[in-house]
């Protein structure tokens, strides 16, 4: 009896959440501020960014039919808004030189460590896997447009 009770709660609880839903739509992409637009990668490279980079690090996100399911969807949001405030994009050309060269260095870090993009998001997403081509295409890219801009 007890243990109904309990996953009738639950239920009840599940269901309530569905009625909390994530807010799905992007902000406006202004195309001249964008990272893309603004550096010119090769074709590869900006391929490889919109597959594995621009989901949680631009106003480019897609959100796919489990993001309809709370509380994923709720966790999914957190990780895309987390994202978009490390590193976003579609904002590339609100940083000043500094920070970009700092969001650069951040990027190759991450990606070389393998950090990026994250296992959790690779889970769903397995198309955005880097292949070690990849990874050196990416990461060869990143630093040929970094300044060496000092922090001192």
């Amino acid at each position: 009896m007890n243990k109904k009770r309990i996953l009738l709660g639950v239920l009840v609880v599940i269901a309530v959440m569905q009625f909390f839903q994530i807010d799905k739509e992007n902000p406006p992409v202004d195309q001249a501020k964008d990272f893309i637009a603004m550096t010119n990668p090769p074709i590869e490279v900006a391929n490889i960014m919109k597959t594995s980079c621009y989901d949680c690090h631009s106003h480019e996100s897609k959100y796919p039919w489990y993001t309809n399911v709370a509380p994923l969807s709720w966790w999914i949001k957190d990780h895309i808004n987390d994202g978009r405030k490390h590193l976003n994009f579609s904002t590339w050309a609100d940083y000043d030189a500094k920070k970009q060269d700092h969001k650069l260095d951040e990027a190759i870090e991450e990606v070389g460590e393998g950090e990026m993009p994250l296992n959790s998001y690779l889970w769903a997403h397995s198309e955005s896997t880097l292949t070690p081509a990849q990874k050196e295409a990416l990461l060869a890219f990143f630093e040929s447009k970094r300044t060496h801009i000092s922090d001192k």
